[in-house]
């Protein structure tokens, strides 16, 4: 895959809040229908209250779609102006509730002075509140406990339960990003395994062939023989070490499948990941080392590329099928490392399929029943 797409697009975090959106959404406009229906007694009350209400119902919505920022200055100007109409003109106790919804979501966006925000709105609930007083003085405490006490009391309720959920939310995603973390330990911890097989590789076979070809310098003139051997030594050993670079560069180097299966294993439940691995058949030796391979690219971009949250193999007689959740892009990306692959498996005769579907991203290697014949079927299965 060559372009890394924003790591938080499907996050746990934007589907919880879409989820409490489906959940809670429909509750908060039947309780904005019922305050109407309550408090407006004639229908120039109605379009005095309504605008306060549909202002809590879009600053919800917003909320949930983590974009209340923008729209969060009009409609708390909406509902602030509502709450004092409603208790001047239409009399009705229940206006607030636009200013407490808006409000306590709003705070959400205050970085500095936050506690003098809160404070505030608290004082002007119940401010506006005992402005009751100028046109109903008849019933001090009924007024002080209708317009004031009330509104206040749940406007604090309201705001704690809000910032209680806000913190809910800033821990999925300092979850989501450890886990992200995690993956892209997974995928450095492979590179430094990759390192230490190259090292191991070279660096020792280096150091020889220094060693040996300053030995011949020194024989070339003295012992012609001796120095001829040491070259052709060298030119054996140097050849020898390309081979295995090649080897580790096509991940041929003592690659085993069930050994990349159970490492893929390991690096999915290191990032948080479940996998469930099934296998129906043992495929040929011949295809096996290519099909590690294309399980362990799989296995590096699912952990850098996808949100994943659970991933199946599949083995059977005829290839490998790699599927997981959490494809982060309506369509599939490029991917250089698959692309690759693509051609080899095509040069041994299989394909190579990537495919993606409703946020499932599948990858298959398969080969002919020739070229990938296997042991009669004897499905096991090994989840985690």
């Amino acid at each position: 895959m060559t372009a890394r797409s924003p790591r938080f697009t499907e996050s746990t975090q934007g589907r919880l809040r879409r989820l409490n959106l489906a959940t809670s959404l429909p509750p908060v406009v039947i309780a904005a229908v019922v305050l109407l229906y309550t408090d407006a007694r004639t229908w120039w009350h109605l379009l005095v209250l309504a605008p306060g209400a549909v202002a809590a119902v879009v600053a919800f919505e917003r909320w949930t779609a983590n974009d209340l920022a923008r729209f969060a200055p009009p409609c708390m100007l909406v509902a602030g102006v509502v709450w004092p109409l409603g208790v001047l003109v239409t009399g009705s106790p229940n206006a607030y509730w636009g200013v407490c919804a808006v409000g306590s979501l709003a705070l959400r966006e205050v970085r500095r002075y936050r506690a003098l925000a809160i404070g505030g709105l608290f004082t002007y609930v119940a401010v506006i509140g005992a402005a009751r007083l100028l046109v109903e003085r008849d019933d001090v405490g009924g007024v002080l406990v209708t317009y004031v006490l009330v509104p206040t009391v749940l406007t604090v309720v309201v705001t704690v339960l809000t910032v209680v959920g806000e913190r809910f939310y800033d821990l999925i995603r300092e979850l989501e990003q450890t886990r992200e973390r995690e993956a892209e330990l997974a995928v450095v911890r492979e590179r430094v395994r990759f390192a230490s097989d190259l090292h191991d590789i070279q660096g020792h076979t280096l150091h020889v062939v220094k060693l040996k070809i300053a030995l011949a310098q020194r024989l070339l003139l003295r012992d012609t023989a001796r120095a001829e051997k040491e070259l052709r030594e060298t030119y054996a050993l140097v050849s020898d070490t390309i081979a295995q670079t090649k080897e580790l560069a096509y991940a041929q180097r003592r690659l085993n499948l069930t050994a990349e299966i159970e490492n893929a294993k390991n690096l999915f439940e290191a990032a948080g990941i479940r996998v469930r691995v099934t296998r129906e058949a043992e495929v040929d030796a011949r295809v096996s080392e290519l099909l590690g391979q294309v399980l362990r690219e799989t296995t590096t971009n699912i952990l850098r590329h996808a949100q994943a949250t659970h991933v199946q193999i599949t083995l059977c007689d005829s290839g490998i099928t790699i599927v997981n959740d959490g494809a982060s892009a309506d369509t599939p990306p490029q991917l250089r490392g698959l692309s690759a692959l693509r051609q080899r498996v095509a040069g041994d005769g299989g394909e190579l399929i990537v495919e993606q579907h409703e946020g499932r991203f599948r990858t298959a290697a398969t080969f002919p029943p020739a070229r990938g014949a296997a042991t009669p079927p004897t499905p096991k299965k090994d989840g985690r």
